[in-house]
């Protein structure tokens, strides 16, 4: 990524961690999805539902909050096209990615500590090429998007030009694990997962590489999930 000059004060930051820290978690995932549960009584529907509500919520929220104060376009954040040699870092990310995500469930396979979730369940229990399609559009499409403009785009590129590479990979993947929670049994492949996803912007300056890595990989864990049943 090349040199920039930071845009964005502490005012955006904070602004962008309540929203991602407090609002979001309070109002959508905690009294929306109960209220999804209750109406769908289906964990998938009622998860992907406040998926898509939220990633409406923060794309809303970065144009309020980050662009459109500073007359920005998208490309602010590292919307933008990247040159085929940055395939390389696409396939390097997402088989560093990958065999790091296998280490670590392999590891705790071995301590005993289940990776399914309401989720995973909910896809386990009833899979159907409906439910399947609704996972997978959810997790390999819609979620990369919105992630990599907020985690990536926003946030590290904000701890970088703030504090410096190293910190801006820690800090961000840190954040995006917190976000994960009470996913608990996903939250050490979600750290991993953040410091490549920021390696790899850094790397491109672009964060559509990491939108690709990311919804390969989701989309991957997916069939995965579906398989096993």
């Amino acid at each position: 990524m090349k040199q920039e000059k930071l845009i964005w004060g502490y005012k955006e930051l904070f602004a962008i961690l309540l929203l991602i820290l407090v609002a979001v978690p309070i109002i959508i995932e905690n009294i929306g999805q109960r209220i999804f549960q209750d109406i769908f009584q289906n964990n998938l529907y009622a998860g992907t539902l406040t998926g898509l509500i939220m990633a409406v919520v923060f794309m809303c929220g970065l144009y309020l909050i980050v662009l459109k104060p500073k007359q920005l376009k998208w490309v602010a954040i590292g919307l933008k096209p990247f040159p085929r040699s940055d395939w390389k870092v696409i396939v390097g990310g997402f088989l560093l990615l990958f065999v790091m995500s296998i280490i670590i469930l392999f590891i705790m396979d071995v301590m005993k500590i289940g990776i399914d979730n309401s989720k995973t369940k909910a896809l386990k229990e009833e899979s159907t090429w409906f439910t399947f399609s609704i996972a997978f559009i959810s997790a390999a499409i819609i979620s990369p998007i919105y992630e990599e403009l907020l985690y990536r785009g926003f946030l590290y590129k904000w701890f970088r030009l703030r504090w410096g590479k190293v910190l801006g990979i820690l800090l961000s993947s840190l954040i995006f694990m917190i976000v994960h929670i009470p996913t608990y049994n996903t939250l050490p492949v979600n750290f991993v997962s953040g410091v490549i996803l920021a390696w790899t912007y850094e790397k491109s300056g672009s964060i559509m590489p990491g939108i690709i890595i990311h919804g390969l990989f989701n989309g991957i864990a997916v069939i995965l999930t579906t398989m096993s049943f």
